[in-house]
C-alpha cells in the first residue's frame, strides 16, 4: 500500500510539474489574424501543448495596429506576420516598449535570405504580381516584357489601378512601381520627381472599378493588365468561372493569361516570427515561448498552415515544388545604389514620407471624372509634402 501511495504522489507531482510548465499563456500579436487563422492556430497549439492568446481581426487589423498594440500593451511574448518594413523597424529599435530576444531556431538555415539572424525568421512569403490576358479580351497573343514595373504606364493596354493609398497590398504595389526611381538625394522622400510623375500617370490613366486589387476586373476582361497578390491567385483562378463569363483559365499552367516578364523582378514580403523580450516572464516561461516559436516555424506546421490558408512557406522543407509565381526575382532584397540598405529597408526608411506625399497630393481618387488637377511638379514644397497633414 505504501508503494502504491508513494507512486501516486510521484505521479501527482509529475503532473503538477508538467501542468505548471504549460500553464503559461503565450500572448501573441499578429496581423495574420483572421478568425479562421486564430481558431486554427489556437487548436493546433493546444494539441502541441501550448496555450496561446491571440486577438482576431475584429479586435485589431493590419500590421500597423498589431505592432502598435504590442508596443502599447507591453505584454507580448511572440509577434509574427508583419513584413520587412515593420521588422526592420522592430529589429533596429524603432519602438519604445518592444524588442526581440536573441533566438535561433533549428530551422534557421531553411529560410534562405528571409531572416534577421539571431532575431527573426521567415514564416511565409508573398509577392506582388502583374498579370495580363493573352486572349481576344487581352493582348491578342502579344507577350509583355518590361524592364521596370513602371513601364506599365506606356504599355499601350488598359490596366487596373488601385483605389486608395493605405493597405499592405496597395503599399507593395507602390513599392514595385517606385523601385526604378530611388534617389537617396531626392527631397521627395528619396524618390526622383520622375517617379512621382509616373505614379500619377498610373493613377490618371488606369481603370478603377472598386474591385479588390484588380483580379475580378481582369477576370471579366474589363482590362488587359492588372496586379494582384500571390497568396490568393491560384485559388481565385480555380474559382474564376464563378464570377465571369470569360474567366481566366489554367492555374499552374496558364491558358489565357500570363505573368508580365519584368526584368527588375517583383517586390516580395516575408512574414517573420520573433520572440519578444518580456521582463515579466521567468526564464522557464521564456524557454516555453521559444519552444512555441520553434514549433510554429517548423516544416510540419508550416506545411499544414500553408495548405490550410493558401500561403507559401519560407521553410524549404515544407515545400515539395516551387510554383512559378514564387520563382520570380526579388527586388526587395537588392541593395539600393548609394546606400547600405536593401530596397525593403529603404522602403521602411521612407514609407511614411511616401504615404504623406500621396495623401497630400491626392493620389488614388476613386472617381476619374472627379480627378484632382495634376501637380505642378516643378514648384512643389517637398519638405511640407513629406509631412503628415495637419488636422
Amino acid at each position: 500500500m505504501r508503494k502504491i501511495f508513494a507512486l501516486a504522489i510521484s505521479v501527482a507531482l509529475l503532473l503538477a510539474c508538467v501542468s505548471g510548465a504549460y500553464a503559461y499563456t503565450i500572448r501573441i500579436y499578429s496581423n495574420s489574424n483572421s478568425s479562421e487563422r486564430v481558431t486554427w492556430l489556437k487548436a493546433a497549439a493546444k494539441r502541441a501543448g501550448f496555450e496561446i492568446s491571440l486577438d482576431d481581426s475584429t479586435v485589431y487589423k493590419g500590421d500597423t495596429s498589431a505592432i502598435q498594440l504590442a508596443n502599447e500593451n507591453k505584454d507580448g511574448d511572440v509577434i509574427f506576420g508583419l513584413n520587412e518594413v515593420r521588422w526592420s523597424q522592430l529589429v533596429n529599435g524603432a519602438y519604445e516598449n518592444i524588442s526581440v530576444l536573441e533566438w535561433t531556431p533549428s530551422w534557421a538555415d531553411k529560410v534562405g535570405d528571409y531572416k534577421y539572424p539571431g532575431k527573426a525568421y521567415g514564416i511565409v512569403i508573398q509577392n506582388i504580381l502583374m498579370l495580363y490576358r493573352k486572349d481576344d479580351l487581352g493582348t491578342k497573343g502579344k507577350e509583355l516584357h518590361f524592364k521596370h514595373w513602371a513601364d506599365l504606364v506606356d504599355c499601350g493596354f488598359k490596366w487596373y489601378r488601385q483605389g486608395r493609398v493605405g493597405g499592405t497590398t496597395n503599399m507593395n504595389i507602390n513599392n514595385a512601381m517606385l523601385y526604378a526611381f530611388t534617389d537617396p538625394k531626392s527631397p521627395a522622400g528619396g524618390i526622383s520627381i520622375e517617379g512621382w510623375k509616373t505614379l500619377w500617370k498610373y493613377c490618371a490613366n488606369g481603370v478603377f472599378t472598386g474591385d479588390s486589387y484588380g483580379f475580378e476586373a481582369l477576370n471579366r476582361g474589363d482590362v488587359q493588365v492588372s496586379t494582384f497578390y500571390s497568396s490568393s491567385l491560384y485559388g481565385n483562378i480555380d474559382a474564376a468561372a464563378d464570377s465571369s463569363k470569360n474567366p481566366l483559365k489554367g492555374t499552374l499552367k496558364p491558358e489565357n493569361w500570363a505573368l508580365v516578364d519584368i526584368e527588375d523582378g517583383t517586390y516580395y514580403i516575408a512574414e517573420y516570427i520573433g520572440v519578444l523580450d518580456n521582463p515579466n516572464r521567468s526564464p522557464e516561461e521564456t524557454e516555453h515561448v521559444k519552444k512555441f516559436a520553434e514549433w510554429f516555424g517548423s516544416a510540419e506546421v508550416q506545411r499544414e498552415w500553408s495548405e490550410e490558408f493558401d500561403s507559401y512557406p519560407c521553410n524549404s522543407d515544407a515545400v515539395d515544388e516551387v510554383p512559378p509565381i514564387y520563382s520570380l526575382k526579388n527586388c526587395a532584397l537588392t541593395k539600393v545604389a548609394g546606400t547600405d540598405m536593401t530596397y525593403a529597408e529603404y522602403v521602411g526608411a521612407h514609407s511614411s514620407q511616401w504615404t504623406n506625399i500621396m495623401t497630400n497630393l491626392g493620389f488614388y481618387w476613386s472617381d476619374n471624372s472627379n480627378a484632382p488637377t495634376e501637380p505642378d511638379w516643378n514648384n512643389l514644397d517637398w519638405s511640407t509634402l513629406t509631412q503628415k497633414q495637419a488636422k
